[in-house]
């Protein structure tokens, strides 16, 4: 089991320990960051492996909607900092308790995002290239 610390993200806040952010508001509330952005938590952990572990938990739980039950607000949803560490941390415990299995879907998973990425790439050399041709034709 990992530990792991849930903090509202301050951008003057000098972070030294590995990390990764969870947006807090908007419809994407629960997406997983590299990256900070306004209205995030900070989660810190002691190691990269664990980073990673707990950034593919938390990308697990947004891909499934599983944030959307726990959003408040009308105008701007958003989910509170002590929801969000009491449920994160059930879900980590879980994924530790199949953590074989875990490990195994998220190589599954990685290995279809790179699938994906590649594709949308070719997708995008497609595009230039016809629009390389459309130009050509009206010269």
């Amino acid at each position: 089991m990992t530990f792991h610390n849930v903090l509202t993200h301050q951008p003057q806040r000098v972070i030294t320990q590995p990390h990764f952010f969870i947006l807090s508001k908007g419809k994407n509330a629960g997406k997983p960051l590299k990256e900070s952005c306004p209205n995030c938590f900070l989660i810190t952990v002691k190691t990269e492996e664990e980073t990673e572990i707990l950034y593919w938990i938390a990308y697990f739980l947004w891909k499934s909607n599983f944030w959307h039950q726990f959003q408040i607000g009308s105008v701007i949803p958003f989910i509170r900092i002590t929801t969000f560490k009491s449920c994160f941390r059930d879900e980590v415990l879980k994924a530790y308790k199949q953590y074989q299995k875990h490990q195994e879907f998220v190589s599954r998973i990685q290995q279809l995002e790179a699938y994906q990425y590649k594709y949308a790439k070719t997708i995008e050399q497609i595009e230039k290239l016809k629009w390389a041709l459309l130009q050509n034709q009206l010269r």
